[in-house]
C-alpha cells in the first residue's frame, strides 16, 4: 500500500476529513472547527491512498518539552493495515520533545502500548462541560 503523507493543510477537503471521524466512528467533527484545530496544531499528518484521504493525526506542543497527540483516525476499511502506526511514527519523528501524551480510545490501549506508550497513574482531566459523556465513553472514572 503506497500511502502518501502530507504535513501541511494545502488542499485538505475538510468535509472529507470530518467524515473520517463519523465513519471511524469517533464522533462528529464540524469541518470548520476541525480546520481551525489543525491550523492551531504544532503538527498535522494526513494519510492519502491514491488521492483519497484515509487517515490523519495531529499534535499540539510547546516544541521543547511536551506534546500531545490528538485525533488519530483511520477509515474503518483501512484499519489494521498499519496506516495508524505509520501516522504515529511520522508524528513521533517530527516532534522535538521527550514526552508525548495522548488519550487512547477505550479498548485501543494495546495499539499504543506497542508504540511504547504506558498508562499514566496520575493523569487528570477536567471538562468545561458535563462529564457524563466523557464518563460514559470510558475516559474517566
Amino acid at each position: 500500500m503506497n500511502i502518501i503523507f502530507q504535513f501541511d493543510l494545502n488542499g485538505v477537503n475538510w468535509s472529507e476529513a470530518a467524515d473520517l471521524f463519523r465513519r471511524a466512528p469517533l464522533g462528529v467533527r464540524d469541518p470548520d472547527k476541525l480546520r481551525r484545530s489543525c491550523e492551531q496544531s504544532f503538527l498535522v499528518c494526513f494519510a492519502y491512498l491514491k488521492n483519497k484521504l484515509v487517515g490523519m493525526g495531529r499534535a499540539i506542543s510547546d516544541g521543547e518539552y511536551q506534546a500531545a497527540i490528538y485525533d488519530l483516525v483511520i477509515l474503518p476499511e483501512y484499519q489494521n493495515k498499519g496506516i495508524g502506526q505509520q501516522v504515529m511514527e511520522e508524528l513521533h519523528r517530527r516532534l522535538p520533545v521527550k514526552t508525548i501524551l495522548l488519550y487512547a480510545v477505550p479498548g485501543k490501549e494495546s495499539f499504543y502500548r506497542k508504540l511504547g506508550y504506558c498508562k499514566m497513574l496520575t493523569a487528570m482531566a477536567k471538562r468545561n462541560e458535563e462529564l457524563d459523556d466523557f464518563r460514559l465513553a470510558g475516559y474517566i472514572e
